[in-house]
């Protein structure tokens, strides 16, 4: 970082860069509501569910595809360019989402949700090595990618609470011009951020906009290569235990329910990043994720034992109205708490003394986001046919989590010069 930005500018770029942790989940979160939506437009059960997740697919394969550009457009044109490009994409990606609903088109819908995963994964390139950046960081720079998360957990956990009450209970009829008015608040959003972050001078790494030389590649560091798949495990946890919870729940609950109860999977990311960003500045990452996975694993293998043998009341609707739920869903909704501080610990860990590599690993490392489409697509092949049984498959990815926290993010290569 340049010695001559001063601390009311690095502010500025704190700030900025929460408010854009907020909109890559708003965008993210839309995709499993809507895509649901398109899903219902097939008459064959198994297939409504397949279907139902390919605009989450498409919206994570964005990242196999714009990782590295991403990483490599960061290095050369810096963190302001990198963020209203990617902005840019955003308001046209939601768009296209909007203009599907008024052709009923799936396949413009389709592109739609690409364009929306170019900009989010773009987002995500700036938005961690810079608050990492600007927390120095170790702990500190954790701590304050925890509290972009908190932001970005509230974002996440108001979108399928909106598209649920916008929606209604059932999904019989209904199309993606229901929830227009979701769409129209996107893009508004995105216009104005982009207004605001080209006025704003934002702190930039050193070096950026010039040829940076590379003895060696990212992948040279084993605890990088280790963590970038780590996330792609991760990702596809975060994202496919919420969205499998609305399949679950919304034959017997209904869809606005169960969007609600999905929300508060979200919501409690929140409390977990709030926590975290407390803690987060005394408690190593390793430590974190070791406890969380354990936990979250527990919690899954409960709920697969436990089925609808017992229930509880959760609720349902902002009026918080009680309704008698499966255990099982409250024992799923509980592992936000877990998952919440997971992305950000391993960023951290994965990217610990990688210096000028930093930028290039980023790219590298939204790559591997794709899990985020990979893994909940295959869980719903499995939940086409027991929601439940679908568990299993974030299960092996937290236990891959867990052993990446106890073995694999060691740092075997600090003998590595790097200038």
């Amino acid at each position: 970082m340049r010695t001559n930005q001063s601390s009311s500018l690095r502010i500025i770029t704190i700030i900025a860069m929460m408010f854009l942790y907020a909109m890559i989940a708003f965008v993210t979160n839309l995709a499993a509501p809507v895509g649901k939506i398109w899903g219902e437009s097939f008459t064959d059960p198994a297939q409504a569910e397949r279907m139902g997740m390919l605009g989450n697919l498409f919206n994570f394969l964005a990242y196999l595809v714009m990782g590295i550009p991403a990483g490599n457009f960061l290095s050369k044109f810096g963190y302001k360019k990198t963020a209203l490009t990617a902005i840019s994409l955003g308001f046209i990606g939601i768009g296209i989402q909007w203009l599907s609903g008024e052709v009923s088109s799936f396949a413009v819908y389709l592109f739609g949700a690409l364009l929306s995963g170019f900009c989010v994964c773009m987002l995500n390139t700036v938005t961690n090595p810079m608050l990492n950046l600007l927390g120095g960081g170790g702990n500190r720079g954790n701590q304050l990618n925890m509290i972009g998360g908190t932001l970005n957990s509230l974002s996440g956990s108001l979108t399928p609470m909106l598209v649920g009450a916008i929606i209604g209970e059932s999904l019989v009829g209904k199309s993606i011009a229901d929830v227009n008015i979701v769409l129209y608040i996107a893009m508004a959003v995105f216009a104005l951020i982009f207004l605001i972050l080209f006025v704003t001078p934002l702190a930039e790494p050193e070096g950026a906009g010039q040829q940076v030389t590379y003895e060696r590649s990212a992948w040279s560091f084993r605890h990088f290569v280790l963590g970038a798949v780590a996330i792609f495990f991760y990702v596809g946890v975060e994202v496919g235990i919420p969205a499998t919870l609305i399949s679950y729940l919304t034959p017997t609950a209904g869809f606005a329910a169960a969007g609600f109860v999905a929300g508060l999977y979200w919501l409690l990311m929140l409390v977990g990043r709030t926590i975290g960003s407390f803690i987060g500045g005394k408690v190593s990452s390793k430590v974190m994720v070791t406890c969380v996975a354990m936990v979250a694993i527990a919690l899954m293998v409960a709920a697969m034992l436990l089925g609808d043998s017992l229930t509880v009341s959760l609720p349902t609707s902002w009026a918080f109205e009680m309704q008698a739920m499966p255990v099982a869903a409250l024992l799923i909704m509980l592992c936000g708490l877990c998952t919440s501080v997971m992305w950000t610990c391993i960023f951290n860990m994965a990217t610990e003394g990688l210096g000028k590599y930093t930028a290039k690993a980023s790219g590298i490392f939204m790559m591997m986001v794709v899990g985020g489409g990979v893994l909940p697509y295959i869980q719903s092949l499995v939940a086409a046919h027991n929601c439940l049984i679908s568990y299993i498959v974030p299960i092996i990815g937290v236990a891959y989590i867990l052993f990446y926290a106890l073995m694999g993010s060691k740092n075997v290569n600090k003998d590595i010069k790097i200038d």
